[in-house]
Formats: C-alpha cells, sequence, structure tokens
C-alpha cells in the first residue's frame, strides 16, 4: 500500500518563503507517522511550483505566476511521470495533498482574480486536478488519526460492540484508544485505580484527534456524555454513533447538547464517511 503525496510534507523548504507555520509542520509529521504506523510507504509527487520557479520564491497565486505555457509544457511532463508510477505499482490509496497550494491543493486553491470571483477557489489545484480519478485528502485532515472511543462498557454485549467498532476504525488506519482495554472494564476498583484510569483518559481525551462516541439506547450513558463535552469544549471534532431508531423528540435523535455538539451517524459506513476514511475514500 502506498499514497502520493506533495512533496514538501517530506521537504518543508520546497514551499514558498514565509507560509509554512509551526502547525504545518506538525501535521506533516503526523503525516508521517500515520503512514509509518500502517505500513504505508509515501512515494512524493513532482513540484511543479519548485521547478518552475526554483526553490526561493515568494507566495502567489496560479494567474499571477504559473498561467504559461511552459508551465503547462512542465506539467505535462510531470503528469506523465505519475502515471508510469501508477501503471508499475497500482493505483494508490491516495493522494495527500496540501490545502491553497495553487498546484496541490486538495479542496481548496490560491487561483487568482478572474472576472469577479476571488482569488481562492473550491477545488482541487492545478496539477492534482490532472488526477481526478484518485481520491485526494488534505494533508490536515490525514493528519488527524487518533480516536478516542467513548462508549458504555459495562455488559458484554457493549464491551464486544466496542471492540468491532474499534476494529473497524483500525482497519481503516485509525489509531483507536478504548478505555475498556486499559482495565477500565469492571466495577471493583479501588479508590487509587478510579483515579489513575480518569487520568489516563483524561490524558488520552486530550491526546485525541477525533472523539467518536457510541449514544445507543434510550439516553446516552453519562461518563460518554462528559467525554463528548469536554472533547467539544476543547475544540476537538465529536461524531456520535447512534443506531438506535428511536428519537428523543420530534427534531431530535437525542439529547439536544449532545447532537448540536457532535455530527450524528447511524451506521458503520456514515462513520466511515465522516471520519474521512482514506480507506472509504477509493471505494467504487
Amino acid at each position: 500500500m502506498y499514497v502520493l503525496c506533495s512533496p514538501c510534507i517530506l521537504n518543508p523548504v520546497l514551499r514558498a518563503d514565509g507560509i509554512t507555520r509551526p502547525s504545518d509542520l506538525e501535521a506533516f509529521e503526523r503525516v508521517k507517522t500515520r503512514c509509518n504506523a500502517f505500513g504505508i510507504e509515501i512515494i512524493p509527487l513532482p513540484c511543479p511550483e519548485t521547478l518552475y520557479l526554483g526553490p526561493d520564491r515568494i507566495p502567489g497565486t496560479f494567474l499571477e505566476r504559473l498561467d504559461t505555457p511552459a508551465f503547462y509544457r512542465l506539467m505535462d511532463e510531470l503528469e506523465e511521470q505519475v502515471r508510469e508510477i501508477i501503471v508499475k505499482r497500482g493505483p494508490p490509496l491516495c493522494i495527500i495533498g496540501v490545502n491553497s497550494s495553487p498546484t496541490c491543493g486538495v479542496t481548496s486553491t490560491w487561483y487568482g482574480n478572474r472576472d469577479d470571483e476571488p482569488p481562492r477557489r473550491n477545488g482541487r489545484g492545478v496539477f492534482l486536478s490532472r488526477f481526478p480519478y484518485i481520491p485526494a485528502i488534505d494533508t490536515l485532515v490525514f493528519a488527524r488519526y487518533r480516536v478516542y472511543l467513548a462508549a458504555p462498557l459495562f455488559s458484554d454485549a457493549e464491551r464486544s460492540y466496542n471492540l468491532q467498532v474499534a476494529d473497524l476504525l483500525r482497519k481503516n488506519l485509525f489509531e483507536v484508544y478504548l478505555p475498556q482495554e486499559t482495565g477500565d472494564d469492571c466495577n471493583t476498583r479501588k479508590k487509587e485505580e478510579q483515579g489513575r484510569l480518569f487520568s489516563a483518559n483524561k490524558n488520552a481525551l486530550e491526546d485525541a484527534d477525533i472523539v467518536v462516541a457510541v449514544i445507543d439506547g434510550a439516553d446516552a450513558d453519562s461518563g460518554t456524555a462528559w467525554e463528548m463535552g469536554y472533547a467539544f469544549a476543547q475544540g476537538k471534532r465529536v461524531i456520535a454513533l447512534r443506531t438506535d431508531f428511536r428519537h428523543v423528540g420530534i427534531n431530535e435523535q437525542v439529547n439536544l447538547m449532545l447532537e448540536q455538539s457532535a455530527a450524528v451517524v447511524d451506521s458503520w459506513e456514515a462513520l466511515l464517511v465522516a471520519i474521512q476514511s482514506p480507506m472509504k475514500m477509493r471505494d467504487p
């Protein structure tokens, strides 16, 4: 398994002067860590901007600096190189791009002013747009892969279900912290152990990129609700999995505060879409 990626993820000096923030460098490292953890080889794409403008360049839009016949010819040559890689190795899992890049943006790109359109546009950059048949994911999205799985764990059925959800996420290239796997699985704990588990779970919540919460039942489990609220207060993304068809109100699936602080999905399939699984992106 391999991914194609913007070359600046592996070598940030390829980026235009002054645009790289510490958060970008952290995301680049997370991309490499995730790929290493799941045995995914990283193949860098060629960098059209660096080859055309050189490594020491000021930021600019496509229309300002790249909209020339010479640059189109260069992209033709580089596209052929990438196609040769795909023919030799087979289709990649996905392309990991860098949003706002005029060439390697995934969902946004600095294209430039034309007519009344804003300089920043939705859609792929001019180089990635040459590979519409390959799923693409932004660096910041791919870098968010550490999941805290919040769920009730008080019966064999609940613990078995949690393990199935955790297994699904791991098979989709997510690292999962599941409290029941760290000893939070019985009612015979002493005070010291309760404190240890609280600290361990709280620290894991703080380290997580995403919280997936199982909220089936007539009412959401209180511990799960606390974990959702704590994650939301920290600005983390919360995805609530509710396969229970009961609703608590005419327009509410669950408690108002939980529903408004999370993306509620009703199936494993919808969970994979919401969490932006790279494996799901390549499904037909």
